[in-house]
């Protein structure tokens, strides 16, 4: 690939998606923002986590049928269709998260890439899925991802889209150090994601601001220690009176922050990514080849919980 490569990277962030919302008028919003993020100068757009739905985990659904209306079949579908089309005119590639249900009748949380020709180019399933299965009677709310979704089986992949290599995560992934050095052990040079996080956690009295700067330090550090551009776009603000947290942002491999949302509405955030950043982390800092002992990293892949000190 050669030097001195720039990306035009947009997020294109989202307010609330509430549950009388229909697919149509979610899809016509986000090719609103693919339209916006072009006259910008973005080759692709980052769409959020669970972007064609409310977030659904937060409710306890036993009715199947009901369940079931927040899951994508196919992808793409005659309701979401019309983004692919607009991405294939405008010659832009995107991200997108959605529920995905298998013809096999298995459950993910699931995101994908479309490249510029509008076709799906890459696809990842959720594996880091976070709170509960159980139903909560005094909590504020429910988390059920694990209840909802399957761990996800495709595993943390690097796909080529449009001469750029791009990896892949959702939401809970971005804060698990994991999931940015394996894509950038099969030379990510931008990750993107996207995410939907309550401003309250039900688990314990976690003050809100620190919802925000761990979401922020976790992808700042990732994005320095494995010399990659991270793209973030959040679904935020109130969904039928359930706050989200906002702050989409896009991350350089300096560990800066170029770019950060500062609403809880639709907004498109844009910057022009020099991937030569990266690449000259990868060669001078963060020069795997050069520098990695994995004989001293056993324990990451050996133990899930902490254990005992070695002897």
């Amino acid at each position: 690939m050669s030097s001195n490569r720039t990306l035009g990277l947009a997020v294109a962030q989202m307010g609330a998606v509430n549950l009388a919302d229909s697919r149509e008028a979610v899809v016509g919003r986000l090719i609103e923002m693919l339209r916006e993020a072009k006259s910008r100068g973005a080759e692709h757009v980052v769409f959020p986590e669970l972007a064609l739905t409310t977030f659904f985990p937060r409710y306890w659904i036993e009715d199947q049928e009901e369940l079931d209306r927040f899951y994508e079949k196919t992808m793409p579908n005659p309701q979401v269709q019309p983004l692919f089309d607009e991405a294939r005119k405008l010659e832009m590639s995107f991200y997108l998260g959605y529920a995905e249900l298998t013809p096999e009748g298995r459950r993910f949380n699931t995101s994908i890439l479309v490249n510029k020709a509008g076709n799906i180019a890459g696809k990842y399933r959720k594996i880091h899925l976070p709170g509960h299965s159980d139903h909560k009677l005094d909590a504020p709310f429910q988390h059920l991802e694990k209840k909802y979704f399957e761990v996800g089986d495709l595993g943390f992949r690097v796909f080529n889209l449009d001469e750029t290599l791009f990896g892949m995560c959702l939401c809970n992934d971005r804060r698990w150090p994991e999931t940015y050095r394996v894509l950038s052990l099969q030379s990510a040079e931008v990750v993107v994601l996207g995410y939907n996080t309550p401003s309250v956690n039900i688990h314990w009295n976690e003050p809100v601001h620190l919802r925000t700067s761990t979401h922020l330090i976790s992808m700042q550090a990732s994005a320095y220690q494995n010399a990659v551009w991270v793209a973030a776009a959040g679904k935020c603000g109130s969904e039928d009176g359930f706050h989200m947290i906002g702050s989409s942002v896009i991350v350089a491999p300096t560990g800066e922050i170029v770019a950060r949302a500062i609403t809880e509405e639709d907004e498109v955030i844009v910057t022009k990514a020099d991937l030569q950043i990266g690449e000259n982390f990868r060669q001078h800092v963060f020069n795997f080849a050069k520098h990695r002992s994995p004989e001293h990293y056993r324990l990451i892949v050996e133990r899930v919980g902490a254990g005992e000190p070695l002897a």
